[in-house]
């Protein structure tokens, strides 16, 4: 007897629902087991900018999509890092910026050589040496080419786009790719008796059955919370925001090559540069500002003309105790929430499908492979949480009660080891499944204030003369590299403009 799975049910549509149609109908192909989506029209989507992260460019690659093309039908651009203003102090600024540091040297990561030679008064500042930060700073960027140990042989980088174009670019990708899709709300989750779920009814009266239902709800979790009572982990206590004021606005010039989030009294606010306007967003702690408050300051702080009424959103940030139970997996919104400082959300979409694919189920629905896939998502949370707290806590800011709740606060034991190893002697160990690498935590610890009393003691295998000739010439080479780019609107014009 064929135990397979023979048919998915994907239960919401935005950029979750639509990027796991889209892989499903590329690795299924439709042969193995049919997929639909159940969407409504009626339910919108804030649709003001979507930030992510490198790893994006896997997913497109696996799906075989043109960047050229995907870049200009969602209005896009390119992102080389992001900018944290106002968050170590009032004033002060960084550059979070993505791929590699210097030049690593006999084993060891460049920026224990930099720290060394930092104090000792034989480098500059920790840009100088980074390629993605010059390029930023400059408003530059190119893709990677041939180009030998150059730098520009290895340039990270991610995308800016509008969430509601990338949405219907990936459903008429996967409906090409037989996905089938159902315009309509669900009324009701139908259990069946040993309290999987049978399948849902719909507005128009029709019942759709599945085997696997995927729960891209959003924060409602249709599936995984109103029908399973699957339960949530709150972790409000760590990360206090609890809601967003998002609006778009006009450009004022071409679009920077970065994503820039700028700390307030009480949150902070995101900038996400697309072609043809800027996303915004301000997230904010209703503890400690009201919404006509945090409404006021985004206006207050937009490049230009706001483009329709600024749309509030609440959240807890946290996570399903379980984001697979039974037949049901979530995706997005659903799974739980994490505020998008580091531009992780999509990512998380991400790597839940590819868990999924690893531990795709027959009908018994195995649950040791179930139990290890929450683990695994769990851990990835976690670690993912911990680097956000990381913004919040190491901070001099003084200037609020939000601030001073977040710069005093009990602090999870696993951030707290990893921030005490790296004021120690700079040193940072990534675990397995850790999404930031030991270059983003160094990036973030540096930027926000956090200076290390020490170094690898195995740096000092140079003397002063040959570390400083060494820094000059990563140095050089860096600064030569940039000046080889060309300017991101440059880019965009020639190969992706819409």
């Amino acid at each position: 007897m064929n135990n397979n799975i023979k048919k998915i049910l994907i239960v919401g549509g935005g950029t979750a629902g639509w990027m796991a149609a889209a892989a499903m109908g590329k690795l299924l192909k439709s042969r193995l087991c049919d997929i639909e989506l159940i969407e409504s029209e009626e339910i919108g989507t804030v649709g003001v900018g979507e930030a992510t992260i490198p790893q994006l460019q896997l997913f497109n690659k696996l799906l075989e999509i043109d960047e050229d093309e995907f870049v200009r039908e969602t209005s896009g651009s390119f992102k080389l890092g992001i900018q944290f203003v106002n968050w170590g102090e009032i004033g002060s600024s960084y550059i979070h910026a993505f791929g590699d540091v210097g030049k690593n040297m006999e084993g060891i990561p460049f920026y224990h050589y930099w720290l060394r030679a930092f104090n000792s008064g034989l480098a500059t500042h920790i840009d100088d040496y980074t390629l993605s930060s010059l390029a930023c700073h400059q408003e530059r960027f190119m893709r990677s080419i041939d180009a030998g140990n150059s730098p520009l042989s290895n340039i990270a980088y991610a995308y800016h786009f509008d969430a509601t174009k990338y949405a219907k670019y990936l459903r008429k990708y996967a409906e090409s790719k037989g996905v089938v899709r159902t315009e309509g709300k669900v009324l009701e989750t139908v259990l069946r008796d040993d309290g999987f779920i049978k399948g849902v009814r719909l507005e128009s009266g029709e019942f759709k059955e599945a085997d696997l239902f995927i729960d891209c709800s959003g924060f409602r979790g249709l599936l995984i919370e109103e029908a399973l009572k699957t339960g949530y982990e709150d972790w409000s206590h760590w990360l206090p925001c609890n809601a967003a004021v998002a609006v778009g606005c006009e450009s004022s010039g071409d679009p920077l090559p970065y994503t820039r989030a700028t700390a307030h009294s009480a949150g902070w606010q995101w900038r996400i540069p697309l072609q043809h306007r800027i996303g915004n967003g301000h997230v904010f702690c209703e503890k400690y500002m009201s919404e006509d408050e945090a409404t006021s300051i985004l206006l207050g702080n937009l490049d230009g003309a706001p483009i329709g009424t600024p749309r509030t959103l609440r959240f807890k940030t946290g996570h399903r105790k379980k984001f697979w139970n039974k037949n049901c997996v979530t995706l997005g919104l659903a799974s739980g929430f994490m505020e998008p400082l580091e531009s992780t959300s999509i990512h998380l979409v991400q790597t839940a499908l590819a868990k999924l694919f690893s531990f795709f189920p027959n009908k018994n629905f195995d649950e040791v492979d179930i139990d290890e896939y929450n683990r695994q998502t769990q851990f990835e949370y976690e670690r993912i949480r911990d680097f956000l707290i990381l913004h919040y806590c190491a901070t001099n800011r003084n200037d609020s009660e939000f601030w001073n709740y977040c710069r005093t606060m009990e602090l999870p034991e696993a951030l707290v080891q990893k921030m005490d190893q790296f004021k120690c002697n700079g040193r940072i160990f990534r675990h397995n499944y850790e999404l930031f690498s030991d270059l983003s935590w160094f990036g973030v610890m540096l930027g926000q204030g956090i200076m290390p009393s020490g170094y690898s003691p195995l740096v000092d295998v140079f003397s002063n003369e040959e570390l400083k000739r060494r820094m000059d010439s990563i140095k050089g080479v860096v600064q030569r590299s940039v000046e080889k780019m060309p300017k991101h609107q440059e880019f965009i014009n020639l190969h992706c403009k819409v």
